[in-house]
């Protein structure tokens, strides 16, 4: 082969852009989930009905710092949601403890919706939502990807959706706590926001599965892929 016609060859095909199959991504949600809210949630309501309070928020906690202390000490990673799960759970389990009103246990996330909704609206305006600081812990792309103006779009519009869906649930959160006793705020809580925040999950999940085909990302050939990228 000679060097003008080495020079004029096609990339390698190891070059083009390598997506995530749609069931990586669905399964890192899971993981994701499942460690940072589902198990904390079961394990709180579970050691409520068996103990008490103070213990639920132990066990709870335990759970949290050893699932990150695990995931760090075996370079599997440790998910944003993760970090900002554990540190609220810290923050408030030492609150309550250090005043010994369990009440500001379970109104302290109500506030904390509210600043982290600001957030996610107020990234907005930004030139990076956080909705694309957060979307590597669940599906990883590169840079080139990540800057396309279909992708742009759909982490401002996920950013809105997140900011709206986030003070949505505290208002529910402070209704359910002002009208419940603690036992059943506990569980019809736990239900009601799981199950919503599963809703949100799987729409963002459909949402982006909307936009990757729509902009030729996924359910082409690999050697396509390659070609429009070359």
């Amino acid at each position: 082969m000679s060097i003008q016609e080495l020079a004029c060859a096609p990339p390698p095909l190891s070059a083009a852009p390598i997506l995530p199959r749609i069931r990586d991504i669905v399964a890192r949600v899971a993981v994701s989930l499942t460690i940072a809210v589902v198990a904390p949630g079961v394990l709180f309501a579970a050691t409520v009905l068996v103990f008490n309070v103070a213990t639920a928020m132990i066990v709870a906690l335990g759970w949290m710092l050893g699932a990150i202390v695990c995931r760090a000490t075996t370079g599997r990673g440790v998910s944003g949601l993760l970090v900002l799960t554990g540190a609220n759970m810290t923050v408030k389990t030492s609150i309550t403890f250090a005043t010994g009103n369990t009440f500001i246990y379970f109104v302290q996330p109500v506030f904390v919706d509210a600043a982290v909704a600001t957030i996610f609206l107020a990234s907005l305006g930004s030139a990076q939502p956080l909705v694309a600081r957060l979307a590597p812990d669940f599906c990883p792309l590169s840079t080139e990807l990540a800057a396309r103006p279909g992708i742009c779009r759909l982490f401002r519009q996920l950013a809105l959706m997140w900011g709206l869906f986030i003070l949505v649930k505290g208002v529910i959160t402070l209704w359910l706590l002002m009208t419940l006793s603690t036992v059943s705020f506990v569980m019809v809580k736990g239900r009601a926001i799981m199950t919503l925040t599963f809703a949100a999950v799987a729409a963002t999940v459909v949402w982006s599965v909307v936009v990757g085909r729509r902009d030729g990302l996924l359910g082409q050939p690999r050697v396509a892929l390659a070609r429009a990228s070359g």
